[in-house]
């Protein structure tokens, strides 16, 4: 054994052949600090190797390389910009000592390659995987760029416009889309890697191969023309700044970087890099996207927790009511591979949930994304029925009946009543209390709240709702039903509009009450969706909401907290739904809509909203109020339901709202943005506002948080 280490070893093999295996203590491989001080120790051994012809990289798990350990971002990205420089210099030197050995190396790839993953394999003379091989550069996922040599290297194996296309989607590719661009010499069968790799490395060593042809490349410049450079860089610039946007600086600073470096040896190239690499580490946008990774990961790890512990298994589902819910419901759950009835009073209904399911699986198999015997087999897995007969044998009922209290009440006691003992009951509301509806049923312990979002295919989030008497194992087999149905689950505790509800209701309020003073509401979902990032601005949102379904949320919010939340007076949406006014679903709101010439729909903003309104004399707000009259009272909320112990942490309540409402993901979430604004800023910022009421007025518990310079993602914040 030539080095033996935690996530390092280096052993010569027969005719001369190293294999240094990647094969990490933990689940998988990947790159940390300890893996790099060892990696620069498993070069050092093979230099003094004097029986050393050809290196052979390996892993020793089911996966290659996931790539680097995050979890160590962001407190070294808190760095100045000219301390990052040096750090990622000194990891991508270590990648440029091992492809300078004097010996032919390659690469066995086995499942993923992912970032520094793909940059290992890169900084090899050859690379060969198997049809288990998932290769790709996603670090524009999380704000930032290769920082490793996959800008510099990629470009000079591919060509500049592939490297481009890859590296700004961050999409994984699959071996033989690898192989057809070059990335890869030869894909073979799993049990075949190893031999594979041995056969092409004893060719390299024989001068079979010329394996010092095959490194040259990555060591120098680009092989462009003028005009091939312009063009491919221009066209690529255009692409990604309509794609990417203003918010998103990661793509363009990368292909930037491949531009500026195309002329450069590899030295040159990689100076580049790392001052990219480091000046995006800096951005919000990174510090958003990579704590947003972490955050989603605190999810999974939850949901996984949860399928481990519940002692319910859920192997057949109910869902009652059919409609558009109902069958979203049981198309998500059929497709995922838990068979599910769906119940309703009515065949019309239970056709228009069928139809929900079917025209889903259609799109999949127009797509390509699904065979048709796939869709036969998730359609004949949703048993349609007006019978509580074939409800029996269900491991778990969603009630997604009508949101009314009496009528779900009605039809929990009625399927309690039919289903086992062990069942686990749950009701898909988005306002009513589940301590409310859990009066109508008998074991409390086996009932909880379950929200979907519409749609439900698209959606990731579920809300998972405690009662006051929902046992642990019932919430552990909610989540894991939740997960493996290919959703986010996180567990709310039982308030008025639960988390993602209740925090929505304030940035409406701040809305209503903007518009009342005057805005123009066209100018302020400008402002929030081209400014701030959200997807749809709030009179928009309204809209598709339902004007009438918001109108009765307020009523429900305002009981739930009457010196917060009461009813405003002359409130734009109350206007808006007393008219009859209910958004899209009647095709009038504050937009009006319709169909053009070809049948594509319309957006205009409505005369007759602005004369319900009654301010045709607009008063111009800046960008910045707009957003801070819309975002304070959002975040105040949010941050009373972390110190109520609503939600658990601060990375679910920023999941909660990325997921459930589409909060801007460069954003990372309303926990991740008060901490990029700044506690201290936001409080000042706040006050400015706090005459406006409630709503604008931070808590005791944020301004204590402010004083101690703490973060809520390291501190238990919960004050009730």
């Amino acid at each position: 054994m030539l080095f033996q280490g935690k996530s390092l070893t280096a052993e010569l093999l027969a005719d001369g052949i190293v294999e240094m295996q990647f094969n990490a203590e933990g689940s998988v491989n990947k790159f940390d600090q300890a893996t790099f001080e060892e990696f620069v120790k498993v070069i050092d051994a093979i230099k003094n190797c004097n029986e050393a012809k050809g290196v052979l990289v390996t892993s020793g798990k089911s996966t290659f390389i996931v790539g680097a350990d995050i979890t160590e971002f962001l407190e070294t990205f808190k760095r100045p910009e000219e301390e990052l420089v040096p750090w990622v210099k000194n990891a991508s030197d270590i990648f440029d000592a091992f492809e300078d050995l004097e010996l032919p190396t390659i690469a066995a790839v086995n499942g993923f390659a992912l970032g520094g993953g793909c940059e290992m394999i890169l900084s090899c003379d050859f690379r060969i995987a198997d049809t288990t091989a998932s290769i790709g550069l996603p670090e524009v996922k999380l704000g930032l760029m290769p920082g490793f040599g996959g800008t510099v290297r990629l470009p000079r194996l591919i060509g500049a416009d592939n490297a481009v296309e890859w590296m700004s989607t961050g999409k994984p590719h699959k071996p033989e889309q690898a192989l057809k661009v070059g990335v890869l010499d030869s894909v073979v069968a799993p049990e075949m890697l190893k031999e594979g790799a041995i056969s092409i490395l004893k060719q390299a060593i024989d001068g079979k191969l010329d394996w010092r042809a095959k490194r040259q490349p990555k060591l120098e410049a680009l092989k462009l023309s003028p005009t091939e450079k312009v063009m491919t860089f221009n066209t690529c610039k255009g692409m990604i700044a309509a794609q990417a946007g203003k918010h998103y600086p990661a793509p363009m600073v990368m292909v930037s970087s491949i531009e500026a470096a195309c002329d450069l040896d590899r030295a040159g190239a990689m100076a580049i890099e790392n001052q990219g690499f480091a000046k995006l580490a800096k951005t919000d946008a990174a510090t958003a996207q990579i704590g947003l990774f972490l955050s989603d990961q605190v999810i999974k790890g939850k949901a996984k927790k949860a399928g481990k512990i519940a002692t319910k298994a859920i192997n057949k589902a109910a869902v009652l009511g059919a409609g558009i819910m109902g069958g979203g419901i049981a198309y998500q759950s059929a497709y995922k591979g838990t068979p599910i009835v769906m119940k309703d009073i009515a065949d019309s209904a239970l056709d228009l949930g069928l139809t929900t399911a079917a025209g889903l699986l259609v799109k999949q198999v127009e797509r390509g994304r699904m065979k048709p015997a796939k869709m036969a087999g998730v359609l004949n897995a949703i048993t349609p029925t007006l019978s509580y007969d074939n409800v029996k044998g269900v491991d778990i009922v969603v009630e997604a009946v009508v949101e009314n209290p009496k009528v779900k009440g009605i039809v929990l006691a009625e399927v309690e009543g039919v289903v086992a003992e062990d069942a686990v009951v749950t009701s898909n509301t988005s306002t009513i209390s589940i301590d409310l509806l859990a009066e109508s049923v008998k074991r409390k312990d086996k009932f909880c709240g379950m929200h979907f979002f519409n749609p439900v295919h698209k959606m990731p989030l579920v809300e998972v709702i405690r009662g006051k008497e929902t046992s642990d194992e019932t919430v552990a087999a909610v989540v894991a039903y939740a997960a493996k149905m290919g959703k986010s689950p996180i567990v709310v505790n039982d308030c008025p509009g639960f988390y993602v509800n209740r925090v929505l209701f304030p940035y409406f309020a701040g809305f209503s009450h903007l518009v009342k003073e005057g805005a123009d509401f066209t100018a302020v979902d400008k402002v929030m969706e081209k400014q701030f990032g959200w997807p749809m601005g709030p009179a928009y949102l309204l809209d598709v909401v339902g004007i009438d379904t918001a109108d009765h949320c307020t009523g429900v919010m305002s009981n739930g907290f009457p010196t917060r939340m009461q009813k405003i007076d002359d409130d734009p949406v109350s206007k808006m739904y007393a008219n009859e006014r209910f958004g899209q679903k009647n095709g009038k709101g504050f937009y009006d809509y319709g169909t053009d010439k070809r049948g594509k729909p319309t957006k205009a903003p409505s005369e007759t909203a602005y004369e319900l309104i009654g301010n045709a004399q607009h008063t111009d707000f800046s960008a910045d109020e707009i957003i801070a009259r819309l975002m304070i009272p959002m975040v105040n909320e949010v941050v009373r339901c972390l110190e109520e112990g609503i939600v658990d942490t601060a990375a679910e309540a920023d999941m909660g709202l990325i997921y459930g409402l589409g909060f801007p993901p460069f954003r990372g979430g309303p926990i991740r943005y008060l901490e990029t604004v700044g506690i201290a800023n936001f409080i000042e910022m706040a006050d400015k506002y706090a005459h406006l009421g409630e709503i604008y007025q931070v808590t005791d518990g944020m301004r204590e948080m402010a004083a101690s310079g703490k973060s809520y993602f390291t501190t238990d914040v919960k004050t009730a």
